[in-house]
Formats: structure tokens, C-alpha cells, sequence
């Protein structure tokens, strides 16, 4: 059968149709590690003279693949395609598929499906493993944590199928789809789409009514000390200068805790840092903008009377099975037409005194000013300490790295205050599923994004074994993607440690010397590892030495050559 398709048109096969469509909504990358389900694929690609398909970035583990498109989504906010491999493929891409279930990024996750018939047709079983990895319900692997999963079915156009998969991931809220293609499916001729219509990208974004926006903006005008927690609100330019000018405005005060992405510059008047429990009890009117959980409830919470709102184009957080948090308002709205909304309410509302707004101004003011001198303490301590932590890292490189410059951050710090970004695009982190392993791949999506741009990983030594270090480095040689790559090193679980302590904190295991599963010694040189790509590797040991390794990775990184640097940040 597929003998006789036309070798000069990939589009006639049916796997070459799906390619050109993905190409014809604006699909530009796949990334995509292959198995014997491929063969069509690999096909349609070497008949593709002309350049009509997507471009195929081959990555050699489906976990740094998912983590890649994440990244390359939130720096173009254009939709990326991960293809792998049957059921294995499927399960390896799974843990950064929860991270992108959690932060409402829409990828297409496409995976070959083990051949079903066993003869008769010329892409039928011919391996042993096609018995092996053929499962009752493949898509069942990946259900709770997709929008939408399906298989292609004989007969049906397969450009239909990628319209409807590109659609319903792209339309808010956002986030992953999958999609299972049968060998023999994707080796017949193609079906002829029903209709050639394009049209942008998912549905119309939910808009907030009018009604619910004044309301929100009255219980903000008559509010003495409101506050904002963001969260993903600046996951665009446009997000992230709305709710700058919301905030400068009314003299507003937003917190982010757990930020994924910068809402607001850190040296914004009205920036108070991410840690929201402190101000929480003081005030009377919380806009929580985004952020499925703003704050521990366990830790503290709002007052009695305040009045809180969540806006969001999905403010229930419906995909978390138990979430329950204090809500005067609830508003359904994507996160930039409602703080357009929002911020012409506020202005159409009653006159706000000045004497309150510079009240405002002032206690912020003191605020960011303890903040500042906190952090000052804190980095005085640590650069005479006998090994760096977190902040130190996070303070040096924010004296050092370009203005421009993207920090990819997993467990590298945790107060973004100490490192201080100021620009929007600045800033990435992984979502709260908790998934490990995303850093390296988000950063090495962002930099194929932004290939000029000086991109930097911040991760503990637990994400950078999560996180395929092999395959990474072998993704900056194959795709020339120099990063600098700074691990936090404090040998353990620091996490697991922390927790117990939190739940036991005078227990057996707080007063162990070697606390249980939590210890990862002895630690391999990470350094050493890129040096199997030509890249630049160094130990830091000490505090102050950090500022020269980091001159010296930078340099590195800037004449092309990765580099990775090993802080100790704990005693091996």
C-alpha cells in the first residue's frame, strides 16, 4: 500500500497530513524521541523537500522533551507538539506532563500506538516488543492530568483531529492533550479534510462581566490596606504591565508567593516580596489574581472581614480534588481582559482620597524597606558562612547576569527577593505538582526560543538528576543551547528534611545525625559531567568563591560553551 503514494508529497500519507496541518495552525517545532511507531513519520519528513512540516528536534528522553515545549510555550505563548513513543514513551514523559497539567501550558502530546493488527497490512506487527507494549487503555496512563485524550480512527481526517487537539489545548483554561496515532493509520493515504477553514487557536477567551468588575473595583476603592496575590498573571508582557499599572496606581501592594513566572518588577514601589501570611491579617480587601493557592491556610489566613476575590479564567481550581478558600467573588475571566476590566472599573468607581492612597504608599514603603534589610542580614551572615546557600547563589548572580538575562529556578533558591529580576520574561519556575526535573528542560526550550538571550539554570542536586542530565547536555551540543547551569548541592533531600521536621520537630528523626532517606551522599562531581560535551565544569566550595566561579561561567556561556557549577551549599 504505501508503496505507491506519490515520494515527492508527504502529505499524502496520512502521518505527512497530520504534519502539514500541525505546520498550518502554526505548529513551528515537535520535539520528539522516536520508536518503531515512527516509521511513518520518518517517511513523511524525508519527502518534505519543500520545508512544509514542522521542524523535528530530536530529544533523547521524553521527560526533558515535555519539560522543553513547557518552556518554549511560556517564552512564545505558541503551542509545542511532544511525539514518543507508545506506552514507554508515554510514561516517561509523565512526570513534566503533571507539571504542565498544573500550570495550564497547552501541549500536544502525540504518542505512536503499538500496531493492532498482527498481518495483513504493511505497517502490521513485526517486532516482538508490539505485543509487549500494547496496553487495554494507553490514553488511561495520562487521563488525569490531559484536557482531552483520543485515538485516530480509521477513516477519519487526520487534520480534523489535530484542529480539534490544537483547539481545546489552547482554550483557557489551558493545558495538555493527547493524542495516540496507530502505525497503520498513519501509513495509508490520507483522508481529505472536510473543510480548509483556519481560525486562531482555541475558543474566545472567557471575558468577566461588567457586573462582577465593579463589584471587585468597589471592594478595592473602600478598602484601606488592599493586597494582591499574584500568580501566573505574568506569563505575559501584557498581564505583567496591567497589573504594574494597577498596582502604581491605587497603590496596591502584590505579593507572589511560590512565583512560576514575574508578575511584577521586584523593585516595583508596590512589590512586598512572596510571602503573603505576614500582611494577610492587616488586610481588608485580597485580589487573589491567578494563584490557585495563595496562601497555607494551615500558616495563616485572611481576617474575619476582609473580602477576598478570586479572579481567574478558572477561579474554583477545579483539576485539584479538595481546594477550599475563603471567597466573597468569585469571576471567570482570562487573566488580561480582566484586569483591563478591572483596572477601568477602578477608574470609573468613586474617587479614592489621596491621604489614603499615600497611606498606602508609606506602610509599603516600610515594608519593602524591612524586607531589604532582612535580606541584608541574611546575605552578611552567609558570605562569611563555611558553605553558600540559596540567597548567596540567588544575590550573586543577580550582581553578575545580563539585564536580560531568563533564570530558570527549581529548588536553586527560594526568595526570588535575593535575586531581584526587574523585567518581564525574566523568571521561570515549575508548577506546584511537584514533579521534579523541569528546569532543565524549560530552560533549553526558553534559549531555542530566545537563542541570543543569556539563559540560566538554578536547581538543586536533586532536579538536576531528575532532570536527564545526560540527554541535556547532549541537547546544548546537538542544538548549540549554551546555558549556565548552577546547582544548589547540600547532599540530601533538603525538602523530605524539612517536612519531617515541620510534622515532627522533636521527634527520633530531628535528633538523628543521619536522618532516614534523606541523604544523598556520597555526591558525584556534577561538574564532570559536561565536560563529555567540551562544556566549562567547576566545584565551588566556598562562599566566597562563588563571585569568580560565576564571572567564569558566564564567560563561558557567552562564547558558547556550557557550563555548570557545583556550589556545595553543605558539608559532604
Amino acid at each position: 500500500m504505501t508503496n505507491h503514494h506519490p515520494l515527492n508529497d508527504p502529505g499524502a500519507l496520512a502521518a505527512g497530513a497530520m504534519l502539514k496541518r500541525m505546520a498550518e495552525r502554526g505548529v513551528e517545532l515537535v520535539f520528539a524521541n522516536s520508536g518503531t511507531d515512527f516509521a511513518p513519520i520518518v517517511e513523511a519528513l524525508a519527502r518534505d523537500t519543500k520545508g512544509q512540516l514542522p521542524r523535528f528536534v530530536t530529544v533523547p528522553h521524553e521527560n526533558l522533551a515535555v519539560a522543553m515545549a513547557n518552556g518554549y510555550y511560556r517564552m512564545t505563548g505558541k503551542p509545542a507538539v511532544v511525539m514518543c513513543h507508545v506506552t514507554v514513551g508515554t510514561a516517561n514523559a509523565l512526570c513534566n506532563l503533571m507539571n504542565a497539567a498544573r500550570d495550564n501550558v497547552p501541549i500536544v502530546l502525540m504518542a505512536g500506538r503499538t500496531p493492532s493488527s498482527e498481518t495483513g497490512h504493511p505497517a502490521s506487527r513485526n517486532s516482538f516488543i508490539h505485543w509487549g507494549t500494547e496496553a487495554f487503555d494507553q490514553g488511561g496512563i495520562v487521563r488525569e492530568y490531559v484536557k482531552w485524550d483520543y485515538e485516530l480512527r480509521q477513516g477519519q481526517p487526520v487534520a480534523d483531529v489535530i484542529d480539534r487537539a490544537l483547539d481545546i489545548a489552547m482554550t483557557e483554561p489551558r493545558g495538555p492533550v493527547y493524542l495516540t496515532l496507530p502505525r497503520e493509520i498513519l501509513c495509508d493515504p490520507a483522508i481529505p479534510k472536510r473543510r480548509h477553514d483556519l481560525h486562531s487557536l482555541g475558543a474566545t477567551a472567557p471575558q468577566p462581566s461588567l457586573e462582577a468588575s465593579g463589584h471587585a473595583a468597589a471592594i478595592l476603592a473602600q478598602a484601606k490596606f488592599p493586597l494582591i496575590i499574584a500568580g501566573a498573571s505574568g506569563r505575559t508582557q501584557k498581564g505583567f504591565d496591567l497589573l504594574t499599572r494597577l498596582a502604581q496606581e491605587f497603590a496596591i501592594p502584590v505579593s507572589q508567593p511560590h512565583a512560576r513566572e514575574l508578575a511584577i518588577a521586584s523593585d516595583h514601589p508596590m512589590a512586598v516580596g512572596g510571602n503573603p501570611h505576614a500582611l494577610l491579617p492587616d488586610a481588608d480587601a485580597i485580589l487573589v489574581l491567578d494563584n490557585a493557592v495563595p496562601w497555607l491556610p494551615g500558616t495563616a489566613g485572611p481576617n474575619a472581614d476582609a473580602k477576598v476575590i478570586h479572579l481567574s479564567s478558572d477561579p474554583l481550581a477545579m483539576r485539584y480534588p479538595f481546594r477550599e478558600y475563603e471567597a466573597d467573588l468569585l469571576i471567570t475571566g482570562e487573566n488580561v481582559a480582566s484586569l483591563e476590566a478591572l483596572l477601568g472599573a477602578l477608574r470609573a468607581t468613586a474617587q479614592i482620597p489621596p491621604a489614603r492612597l499615600d497611606e498606602r504608599r508609606a506602610r509599603v514603603a516600610g515594608i519593602r524597606e524591612a524586607n531589604a534589610e532582612r535580606r541584608a542580614e541574611v546575605i552578611g551572615r552567609v558570605a562569611k558562612a563555611e558553605f553558600a546557600d540559596g540567597s548567596w547563589i540567588a544575590h550573586c548572580l543577580g550582581q553578575q547576569m545580563a539585564p536580560d538575562a531568563l533564570v530558570v529556578n527549581e529548588l536553586g533558591f527560594n526568595d526570588l527577593g535575593f535575586l531581584a529580576p526587574k523585567t518581564w520574561g525574566s523568571y521561570l519556575a515549575p508548577s506546584l505538582a511537584g514533579g521534579l526535573g523541569f528546569a532543565l528542560g524549560g530552560a533549553l526550550g526558553a534559549k531555542l526560543a530566545n537563542p541570543d538571550r543569556e539563559v540560566i539554570v538554578c536547581c538543586g542536586e536533586g532536579s538536576y538528576m531528575f532532570g536527564n542530565p545526560v540527554p541535556y547536555h547532549f541537547m546544548q551540543l546537538a542544538e548549540k543551547l549554551p546555558t549556565l547551569t548552577i546547582i544548589s548541592n547540600n547532599s540530601a533531600w533538603h525538602a523530605v528534611r524539612v517536612a519531617t521536621l515541620s510534622v515532627f520537630p522533636d521527634g527520633a528523626a530531628a535528633k538523628s545525625n543521619d536522618m532516614p532517606v534523606t541523604s544523598l551522599t556520597p555526591s558525584p562531581d556534577y561538574e564532570k559531567i559536561v565536560g563529555s560535551i567540551g562544556g566549562y565544569g567547576e566545584k565551588v566550595e566556598r562562599p566566597s568563591d562563588l563571585p569568580d566561579a560565576l564571572a567564569r561561567g558566564l564567560a563561558a556561556v557567552r562564547a558558547g560553551q556550557p557550563a555548570v557549577l557545583n556550589v556545595l551549599t553543605r558539608g559532604r
